[in-house]
């Protein structure tokens, strides 16, 4: 297939706000694709690169800008492909022009859209809308296939391009390929927010309620006694954290995945903050005297496989009885039971007066359901919380002057693939953040205008706030009031941070 097709299939979907258009647009496309070249176009339109990492960002890009486009398109689909590869394969003395040579190839031989989308492309900026949920609806609509069960493959598997190959050349019964296995993770459930108990149980009923610590998220597979630990955004972390692996392997089951929080605790039981925690997942080396200053305490609260089978479409309650069994008492997270809200406030007093985030209150008939925002599990903190993204940051003045200080804050639009900016904040900085930003958001930067740095829309900021009130100074008509940062969080992708919808919800009546 000519890569214009691709590229004319992006700017379509990327100009339309209609989920259905933009779906009806990737399912023609996806039944055209040859079966050599389905994986590769399936990932380009959800913007993926099939190489991952390919060493190519910003700086580089920058130096092919007077790369002259061609006239027409005469690139193919396998041409990128392979170029792809070979710059990935490049490597030893004179690699970084071997490098350059071949992306220089490559742009001339593409138009000016071409080269837009292949730029793009490269450093995860392709814009058109939800990305992988839309291509998953998209080959949902180009199989006849369930998009739910599609759905479920992909965030059990993590593997889009080899589950549109299987369902676009051998139809549904394909998917049984594609479970949860034993040392490849799965991206995580997440939670909706909920202002109160009363509101909690006035979605739910009666409710699991649990302990919510301020804490890494860590997702532990083990067979025998192969351990291996994985972050919130799936990469392996297993050498930093020898206290996970030696309690792990005491579990009296021979297989298990489970998903848990792990804290460092002051000598009191009080927690340590998410930044000194997140010290401990920062090194590879001298790991064994950082335990020693900063053990490592760890909670679990969901399991997703135990002894061959994959548990996730059980309930909470069966879940947490299967947890029980194979848990220890104290390395599982302290819940309670209730309908009844005084109990439910009394847990979650308790839960602040020791020094935690809040509570979770979770659904009796809940499946896990892996990668989404669950309706089913709500999160209560005793402040107004967003994870929001940076997408741009001004300079300082004064005492600041010399760092990037004001942050532009967005919100995740799902539909366009944009950020709502809802406001802007300087507060709630340490010098020591303000130094570690500036020099963060340097590496992000993509343009400047006047004293605004605007930033590749990537790192995540929790920030906490009183309320949203209506603004007519900001595209998304809200703003956040009295803004300021609580923390960075690294360990979170873009794409988990809060929806546009989740901050219009919060608007009084």
């Amino acid at each position: 297939m000519r890569f214009f097709e691709l590229v004319a299939t992006s700017l379509a979907i990327g100009r339309t706000r209609k989920r259905l258009e933009k779906i009806d647009r990737l399912a023609d496309l996806f039944r055209a694709l040859p079966p050599p070249e389905i994986a590769i176009g399936v990932a380009y339109l959800a913007g993926q690169v099939p190489q991952g990492r390919i060493g190519i960002g910003y700086a580089t890009l920058r130096d092919t800008k007077e790369v002259p486009a061609a006239p027409e398109p005469t690139l193919e689909t396998l041409d990128v492909h392979r170029t792809l590869d070979a710059i990935v394969e490049t490597s030893g003395a004179g690699s970084v022009r071997r490098r350059m040579e071949l992306l220089e190839g490559l742009l001339s031989r593409g138009t000016p859209d071409e080269q837009v989308f292949l730029r793009r492309l490269l450093i995860g900026e392709i814009r058109q809308g939800a990305l992988e949920s839309i291509a998953v609806e998209g080959l949902a609509k180009a199989t006849g296939i369930d998009g739910a069960k599609i759905r479920r493959a992909q965030m059990l598997a993590n593997d889009l391009g080899g589950i549109a190959v299987a369902v676009l050349t051998e139809g549904e019964a394909a998917l049984t390929r594609f479970d949860l296995a034993l040392f490849s993770p799965v991206h995580p459930m997440l939670a909706h927010t909920a202002e109160d108990v009363e509101e909690a149980l006035a979605q739910l009923t009666e409710a699991v309620f649990e302990l919510k610590v301020d804490g890494a998220r860590v997702q532990v597979h083990k067979r025998g006694d192969e351990v291996r630990v994985f972050s919130r955004r799936m990469n392996e972390v297993t050498p930093a954290v020898p206290e996970i692996v030696e309690a792990a392997r005491k579990w009296p089951v021979e297989s298990i995945v489970l998903d848990g929080e792990t804290i460092a605790l002051r000598r009191d039981g009080a927690p340590h903050s998410f930044q000194t925690t997140m010290r401990r997942f920062g090194r590879r080396l001298d790991v064994d005297a950082l335990r020693a200053k900063l053990p490592l305490t760890t909670y679990y609260f969901d399991v997703l496989h135990v002894n061959g089978e994959t548990v996730i479409d059980r309930s909470t309650v069966e879940r947490n009885a299967l947890m029980a069994q194979a848990l220890p008492e104290h390395e599982r997270i302290e819940r309670i039971v209730t309908a009844n809200a005084s109990e439910a406030d009394a847990f979650f007093t308790r839960a602040l007066a020791r020094g935690h985030e809040g509570i979770m209150a979770k659904a009796l008939d809940a499946t896990y359901e892996a990668g989404n925002r669950g309706k089913s599990w709500l999160k209560l903190k005793h402040v107004h919380t967003l994870d929001l993204v940076v997408i741009g940051v001004e300079w300082g003045s004064g005492r600041r002057k010399g760092w990037l200080s004001n942050l532009h804050l967005g919100a995740r639009d799902p539909e366009s693939g944009a950020f709502v900016m809802l406001g802007k904040t300087f507060k709630g900085m340490t010098d020591q953040m303000l130094a570690w930003q500036t020099e963060k958001l340097l590496s992000l930067e993509t343009s400047r205008e006047g004293h605004v740095v605007w930033v590749k829309p990537e790192l995540v900021v929790e920030v906490a706030f009183n309320d949203v009130q209506r603004s007519p100074h900001y595209p998304g008509g809200v703003a956040l009031r009295f803004a300021r940062v609580k923390r960075y969080r690294e360990d979170k992708r873009a794409t988990e941070a809060d929806e546009f919808a989740a901050v219009l919800a919060l608007l009084p009546d």
